[in-house]
């Protein structure tokens, strides 16, 4: 007895061999190519941060003092330097103004070099240092300070003794 191939068979194998080689080895029909950011040269793709690291993790970090603590801490400590170079008064910064300019030129052996009403703001000299007496509105009415040149409050003894002289004429 004689097997015979039929040619439906042949046919079908054939076009399953060559069906299985397309897909396997990448023809172009199944491969699209790079789009997007992924055609881009390597240095030029975005970079691409994972999730977890888009926030510090803070499983670890120092827990936050009550408030309680810290104000008992601060009831404590002496007053600083910065606390004597300004005061309150209450009334409106303008008619404030006024007034600490009146006290100003009363100051003897101060200097006033210019005044500035919109900015709230005297350029004066005292004792060999020159710093600015500002006056800024706050809740409580006007706070008059002392401010060096870097514009951090003027903690100098000159400064100081101004300031004190103000507060003495002023009531604040």
């Amino acid at each position: 007895m004689r097997h015979s191939v039929s040619p439906v068979r042949v046919l079908s194998l054939a076009l399953l061999a060559t069906a299985t080689v397309a897909a396997t080895s990448g023809c172009s029909w199944f491969h699209k190519g790079a789009r997007g950011d992924y055609a881009l040269a390597p240095e030029a793709r975005p970079l691409e941060v994972p999730p977890d690291l888009n926030l510090p993790d803070t499983s670890g970090a120092m827990k936050v003092p009550t408030l309680a603590s810290t104000t008992q801490q601060q009831t404590n400590t002496p007053p600083s330097a910065s606390a004597n170079s300004g005061f309150t008064v209450p009334g409106e910064r303008d008619e404030v103004f006024g007034k600490v300019g009146a006290a100003l030129a009363d100051i003897p052996g101060l200097t006033i070099a210019s005044k500035a009403q919109m900015l709230g703001s005297y350029d004066v000299s005292y004792e060999g240092s020159s710093f600015l007496v500002r006056v800024v509105k706050v809740d409580a009415g006007s706070y008059v300070s002392a401010v060096d040149p870097r514009g951090m409050p003027a903690t100098a003894a000159a400064p100081v003794a101004v300031i004190t002289a103000l507060k003495g004429k002023l009531g604040g």
